[in-house]
């Protein structure tokens, strides 16, 4: 039984190759782990049960409604929660620094942001302005929900303050470029929703758009101030030269390559080509 007063939070969908790493790397750290599973056809829930994961059917709309789905109605009997994803796992690192962490947390931090560590192809990803991703990740119980948005959707407190940790989690896919190809074609579709409502002057987003905040707050700043004022497409490519060659993502090497212009160009123009196929034709 963990010593840790922390209950994970695992969203899935046929993880069966990536589940494993995930669980594992939380072992003895937390004292309950909840699965939330959207319907997988693969072993995820075999594997879940096999690390004594109390699993649950929920059917998915969008991370947003998962995850506060999962937060209002599991038995989450802890004072943190941790949430993660079936592809993300903790480095050794990590799990010492929380478990060295929660006994001595002052009262008026509620939530922890904690970097991502992006692995792909077998590479960390650490140019292009990538690396640190600051996410908040680990949070007190009933005082942080996910804002309400389709896409890029972030983890607010709602009382309290934030802090930092460290350590890094990391998000890495062992199911190959198709998986990642398809995965992402879903994300363009749900980007361009949001882009549509910003063009509309309606974004549900909580975390306000503040070049001077958080790492979130300057990266919806930008988004919001800036990227959507570019011309559709050329943006794309704006973004992948900027990406590649001014934050070095050429330094990433092969695997920099591919990530930062699958990533930094042919995403985001699927996501512009999304958003114009969904204007009215004169």
């Amino acid at each position: 039984m963990s010593s840790s007063n922390l209950d994970l939070i695992v969203l899935t969908y046929n993880e069966e190759l990536n589940l494993e790493y995930c669980l594992q790397s939380v072992q003895g750290l937390v004292q309950n782990i909840f699965v939330v599973d959207s319907g997988s056809t693969d072993q995820t829930v075999n594997i879940a049960r096999q690390f004594k994961a109390h699993v649950v059917y929920h059917p998915f709309t969008t991370q947003t409604e998962q995850l506060n789905w999962a937060l209002d109605n599991l038995p989450i009997q802890s004072e943190w929660v941790l949430r993660l994803d079936g592809d993300e796992h903790l480095l050794p690192e990590l799990r010492d620094e929380i478990a060295g962490t929660l006994h001595t947390v002052p009262p008026e931090i509620s939530g922890f942001y904690i970097k991502r560590r992006m692995i792909f192809l077998g590479r960390w990803i650490r140019h292009g302005g990538y690396y640190p991703t600051w996410i908040l990740r680990l949070f007190r119980h009933k005082k942080a929900r996910s804002e309400v948005i389709a896409m890029n959707e972030h983890v607010a407190l709602s009382e309290g303050r934030s802090a930092r940790l460290a350590n890094d989690f990391v998000d890495e896919e062992h199911e190959g470029l198709g998986a990642w190809i398809l995965k992402h074609e879903g994300f363009a579709s749900r980007q361009a929703r949001v882009l549509s409502q910003m063009d509309k002057g309606y974004d549900s987003g909580w975390i306000r758009p503040d070049l001077l905040g958080e790492q979130p707050q300057r990266k919806r700043w930008l988004l919001h101030h800036f990227y959507r004022r570019l011309p559709l497409f050329l943006r794309s490519f704006f973004y992948f030269f900027y990406r590649y060659f001014f934050r070095f993502g050429f330094l990433d090497g092969p695997q920099g390559l591919i990530f930062h212009f699958l990533q930094g160009c042919w995403y985001p123009f699927y996501t512009d080509a999304k958003l114009y196929e969904g204007r009215p034709r004169r």
